[in-house]
């Protein structure tokens, strides 16, 4: 008896471990056969300037999440990336849980199963929870929380509690179907030298080059069902011995690889061809800047072409201000509207900001069938 429960103990912690590995590219080829081809954007709801009001008991917001999400399946849309907190963990484990069940029950209701995105070095480091701040007139993404903040990323003794929050948000959710994956850490290098740089720790890439391995073992002990990612965004990739020590954990750790470009389509092409080389699913995680030269238009029809899953920035203008581009941290639109917006596709009452470019969305998914 005493041979045959080790022998059983040994075989469940060898599956555990089995599990708890990354997935193997026949893994992640299997699990990308089963899926359609997903189109999808960055969502935040117009009445959230970032992920804390988007979440938070006060002004989560079922009502508008459905209208909007309506007008996304409408698009033949059928995924969104969404990105979490985990200051919205601390504050209530319980609560915060039963708000995402409740996304994931209207979002199931429009055919959507969402990428939730875990931490994100991007904007202002220093989190609060509480009310959030008003928009600042004029300016792109002006109160877009990082997370962790500076103070939890340069504090140890704080790990155990960011280690409880993907443990505990990833255990909740990992064998959900209507979760599609998870991504790990949004632009963990970004060190957003045109906005918050001078606040940044000095040392915020090698912290974050530390935590980032940590992250993904904290998800993988969860063992989810869905892939782990965490996307490439800057630099070269055309061979290893260009890739950034940071390039190099996320595309060694990501189960899919996934990766951003805001360029045009000969750009967006010549790095799926970059990428190819992993023999792993490929899915664009931020794409469309208009003024910047991509469009749905240039990027999609490539995408289509590869089988690239792709998720442009935003979905409806708001408090968010993603409609402005990047450099109006520098030369902020007060009482101006810009003639070709940066992100987004729709206005607050649904109207699209380019019929023609909805229409191309819904030509290209298949919903204007």
């Amino acid at each position: 008896m005493k041979r045959q429960a080790l022998f059983f103990f040994i075989t469940i912690f060898a599956a555990g471990s089995v599990q708890a590995q990354r997935w193997s590219e026949k893994q992640a080829n299997d699990w990308y056969a089963k899926q359609p081809w997903l189109v999808g954007a960055n969502y935040t709801p117009a009445t959230a300037i970032n992920e804390l009001e988007f979440w938070q008991p006060g002004t989560f917001s079922p009502q508008q999440i459905d209208k909007e999400l309506g007008w996304a399946a409408n698009l033949g849309m059928n995924t969104m990336r969404v990105f979490l907190h985990d200051q919205l963990w601390q504050q209530d484990p319980a609560g915060f849980k039963k708000r995402i069940d409740a996304f994931l029950t209207i979002a199931q209701k429009h055919g959507i199963r969402p990428m939730f995105v875990l931490f994100d070095s991007c904007w202002d480091p220093f989190p609060q929870l509480g009310p959030q701040r008003a928009p600042k007139p004029g300016v792109h993404n002006s109160g877009w929380m990082q997370a962790p903040g500076a103070r939890a990323l340069a504090d140890p003794s704080q790990y155990p509690r960011l280690e409880a929050y993907v443990k505990g948000v990833v255990g909740a959710f990992g064998k959900d179907n209507r979760v599609l994956a998870w991504d790990i850490w949004n632009e963990p290098d970004n060190t957003n030298t045109s906005s918050y740089g001078k606040q940044e720790p000095k040392n915020k890439v090698d912290l974050v080059l530390a935590l980032l391995p940590k992250a993904y073992e904290w998800a993988r002990s969860a063992t989810p069902q869905q892939p782990l990612t965490s996307g490439v965004w800057q630099g070269d990739w055309s061979g290893v011995d260009k890739l950034s020590k940071m390039d190099r954990i996320q595309l060694d750790q990501s189960d899919v690889i996934s990766f951003h470009n805001y360029d045009g389509p000969a750009e967006f092409e010549k790095r799926i061809q970059w990428l190819k080389r992993y023999n792993r699913p490929l899915l664009c995680t931020e794409y469309m800047a208009r003024g910047n030269g991509s469009t749905f238009q240039g990027t999609l029809p490539v995408a289509k072409r590869y089988k690239v899953a792709a998720y442009n920035w935003g979905l409806v203008a708001g408090k968010t201000q993603t409609n402005l581009p990047w450099d109006s941290w520098q030369k902020p639109y007060v009482n101006r509207e810009p003639s070709i917006w940066f992100h987004e596709i729709f206005y607050a009452d649904g109207r699209p900001f380019k019929k023609e470019e909805t229409d191309f969305i819904r030509q290209i998914t298949g919903a204007g069938k």
